[in-house]
């Protein structure tokens, strides 16, 4: 007698872990999720349409409840919970999910709008028409049987299916490491591809695509990308797109609208329109008026009345790509084949199918050959007995019971068994001469239908020609025209900026410190300009009048450069200060704006220039600063830093490249060196540039210009002790980039100068210098001589009286510009 101890195992816990998960699995991807490629179905779909045929639930007999449906279904067949099975059976009613719906319903089935369907004991369903082509023959043995759940009814592993529903009706669903996602099709198409390839087991995926163009969904749509399609078909895996049905309607009043009639497939209608209209009601475009559904009994409709003037293919375009109006499907053909989970093309689906077909035909077929040869037998008796009937009627007379005479008649006139029981149970009016004729009919009927199923098990031809058959009486009674359009290109959309923004003329600014603003120009026009909301140790870098279309590049002292589309800066009043950049962007304590420059577009050619104070210089192309996906919560790196100390100087751009100009620097300690800006090489920004001049121990580069040959300029420095230089141009001879460069200042043993700022001038523009106690001072270069280079200039203020220069601004004498 074996003890408790000897029945107990040593597991370690992955082992169990993985030995449960894997039955599991398995169960999971079997029995739940994924369908059958024979007959499309999954186990719950394919026991609701079995136990419906069971309980005589068919298209031409009365509508039962559907709560007694799912009960027997539960009941008999699947242990589960009874809401997902009548979420199973309400899908399979539901037109818009299936091509051919398999169970017809009253009541509310739900619908496109994701409304959820009645409770299970208002509805009503029975078998679709089309559900019994897929249940037809299975009493007469040509599917395996198994026990159910409680070993007291048998269910088919899988239904005879006289259409391949597969590739019909498609199917979705999630397992345990498998999901699969197979689109309708036309069922006309398929079996048209069936037959073809019956006749040419050899055919090609070109070849049956001829028949099969593509899915054919319920909801009709457009889809476009044959690529995508025979990829599909291909492999199992594929992607293309799927778009709404739209039309554009002039109205009167330079009015118009979109029509939608037809949207994708399982696309949510009323989170649709819910979606357009909240894009109307954000005016995350301009353009849209309003926005209805008008569907009805007659089917799908939305409208999307438009503005006046407004470009109505533009807005289409912006809702394509921006909405489920289009959608992109993605094929993921996994079916069970063989018992197991695979990623199947078209070709393979259907020679499955066929297979599925060949057996359940010549199962059929014998069937039906035994129950023909089972009743010859009989009728051949029964002539026989006809032919001998006084003997017959002799022989059963004399016999003690029905038992007796059977026996008696085998043995004196050589009937079987079986020929002797129909004999005794003959009654007496088929005795007749008319019922021998009868018989002897039946009997040549029989002998002819015995043949003929004798050639189909025998000839593998017959047996094709059957099933060929078959499928084309299936065809002719539930093919329907295709809704889907096929479109062999994805149309590229293309989003005018006009549509999302409104065009508008703005005044801009932005400052030193960071702030930046947009105000209508009615607001800047009411208001004093200098009432521009900054703080008084402020100044604006860029303020101008520009359209809400336009784009903003803002570059710091510490390497940033940040975007922003003009359209997405705070609209305010002008008085207001706006917006600070570290209310979106991280910037540091320290870091100040340096320039600001306005683009019409971001097609820009040409480059900007850019300096450092530790003496690096480099271009940088447009293009290669163009703005990122993460352009509003994060700045773009123009250019690497050496050092924390190091600074960004100055930023210049030009469209043709600074063609024919030189670049001028100046170090602190008072040298210069110009050179062709062609020597410049353009770099990426996260190079820090090549070499600008040679500094020596404790000098930095404080400033530098740009000699345009086409403008009259000469050079003004002034010096941290307030002191003002004007200075030619030919006193800088031209030299080459990384060189030292010329003393433009005498150098002084006590209290040397040291260049604060320096920059080339023209005569129309004067300097105005602020000190860090408020104090604004005007030089206007014209009332100063030229200096050489070895002249310190003239004091134009006194810095322990008037305070250390805290800013120097350049402005215009006749309009003021601030830099």
């Amino acid at each position: 007698m074996l003890t408790n101890s000897s029945k107990i195992q040593e597991l370690s816990l992955e082992e169990i872990m993985g030995d449960r998960f894997g039955r599991y699995s398995k169960y999971i991807i079997q029995e739940r999720a994924l369908p059958d490629v024979r007959d499309g179905l999954k186990p719950v779909q394919r026991r609701i349409l079995y136990a419906m045929h069971l309980d005589g639930n068919t298209y031409d007999k009365a509508f039962r409840k559907s709560a007694k449906s799912v009960g027997n279904v539960m009941g008999n067949f699947h242990p589960h919970g009874d809401t997902p099975i009548y979420e199973a059976l309400v899908r399979l009613s539901q037109s818009w999910k299936l091509r051919v719906p398999l169970i017809e319903m009253h009541g509310n089935n739900g619908s496109m709008d994701g409304d959820p369907p009645a409770a299970m004991r208002y509805t009503e369903a029975r078998l679709s028409k089309a559900s019994e082509a897929l249940l037809q023959d299975i009493d007469k043995d040509v599917v395996d049987m198994v026990l159910n759940f409680d070993d007291t009814l048998e269910e088919p592993t899988v239904l005879p299916a006289r259409f391949p529903n597969l590739l019909v009706n498609g199917a979705t669903g999630i397992s345990a490491g498998y999901a699969t996602e197979i689109p309708p099709h036309n069922l006309g198409e398929v079996i048209d591809a069936t037959i073809a390839l019956i006749d040419n087991p050899n055919l090609s995926l070109d070849e049956a695509m001829q028949y099969v163009q593509g899915p054919d969904f319920p909801t009709g749509g457009i889809l476009q990308g044959e690529a995508g399609i025979k990829k599909a078909y291909q492999t199992g895996r594929g992607k293309v797109v799927l778009r709404s049905k739209t039309a554009i309607q002039t109205l009167r009043g330079h009015r118009s609208q979109i029509i939608i009639t037809e949207i994708p497939y399982e696309v949510n209608k009323a989170q649709l329109v819910k979606k357009i209209d909240e894009i109307r009601v954000l005016k995350t475009i301009d353009g849209i008026a309003e926005v209805r559904d008008e569907t009805d009994r007659h089917g799908l409709s939305i409208v999307i009345e438009l503005k006046r003037d407004v470009n109505a293919q533009a807005i289409l375009n912006y809702l394509f790509k921006n909405t489920d109006l289009q959608v992109t499907y993605n094929f993921n053909m996994v079916a069970i084949s063989n018992m197991r989970p695979q990623q199947l093309g078209l070709l393979p689906i259907l020679q499955a199918y066929i297979a599925h077909q060949k057996d359940v035909v010549l199962r059929r077929t014998q069937y039906d050959l035994a129950k023909a040869q089972n009743r010859l037998h009989i009728v051949d008796g029964l002539i026989k007995a006809l032919s001998i009937l006084d003997q017959v009627i002799h022989t059963i007379r004399a016999s003690k019971n029905k038992s007796d005479a059977v026996k008696n008649l085998v043995t004196k006139h050589d009937f079987s068994q079986e020929q002797a029981s129909a004999i005794v149970a003959l009654q007496l009016y088929r005795l007749t001469n008319t019922d021998v004729t009868q018989l002897q009919k039946e009997q040549s009927q029989l002998q002819k239908a015995i043949k003929g199923y004798q050639e189909i098990i025998s000839q593998p031809q017959r047996l094709l020609q059957v099933i060929k058959k078959e499928l084309l009486v299936i065809k002719k009674e539930f093919a329907t025209p295709r809704l889907t359009k096929i479109e062999a290109e994805v149309t590229q959309l293309k989003i005018d900026r006009r549509v999302m923004v409104g065009e508008e003329n703005v005044r801009v600014l932005v400052s030193q410190q960071g702030y930046l603003k947009r105000s209508s120009l009615r607001s800047y026009q009411a208001s004093n300009a200098s009432d521009n909301g900054l703080r008084p140790e402020d100044f604006p870098i860029l303020d101008c009048e520009t359209s809400t279309l336009d784009h903003i590049y803002i570059f710091t002292n510490q390497g940033h450069l940040i975007y922003r589309p003009v359209h997405e800066l705070s609209d305010v009043r002008w008085k207001d200060t706006g917006q600070h950049l570290s209310q979106f962007i991280g910037l540091n304590p320290d870091e100040e704006v340096i320039n600001a420059f306005l683009f019409k577009n971001l097609k820009m050619g040409g480059s900007f220039l850019l300096a450092t104070s530790d003496s690096y210089i480099k271009q940088i192309a447009f293009q290669d600063l163009l703005p990122s996906r993460t352009y509003r919560s994060r700045a773009m790196k123009a250019i690497k830093l050496h050092t924390a100390n190091s600074r960004i100087l100055h930023v210049f751009y030009s469209e043709n490249a600074f063609a024919d100009q030189q670049v001028i620097g100046f170090t602190q300690k008072s040298y210069a060196l110009q050179f062709p800006v062609e020597a410049v090489p353009m770099l990426k920004p996260q190079a820090a540039g090549v070499k600008f001049l040679a500094l020596k121990e404790q000098d930095q580069i404080v400033d530098y210009d740009l000699n345009n040959p086409q403008i009259e300029q000469f050079i003004g420095i002034l010096t941290q002790r307030g002191s003002f230089k004007k200075m030619k141009l030919a006193e800088l001879p031209a030299g080459s980039r990384g060189r030292r460069g010329v003393l433009t200042l005498r150098e002084l043993k006590q209290k040397p100068h040291r260049i604060k700022f320096a920059r080339l001038l023209t005569k129309d523009e004067l300097l105005e210098v602020i000190t860090d106690s408020n104090k604004n001072i005007m030089i206007d270069p014209e009332h100063f001589n030229f200096s050489d280079r070895y002249s310190n200039g003239s004091f134009v203020l006194d810095t322990a009286k008037d305070g250390i220069i805290s800013q120097i601004k350049i402005n215009s004498r006749i309009k003021s510009t601030e830099e």
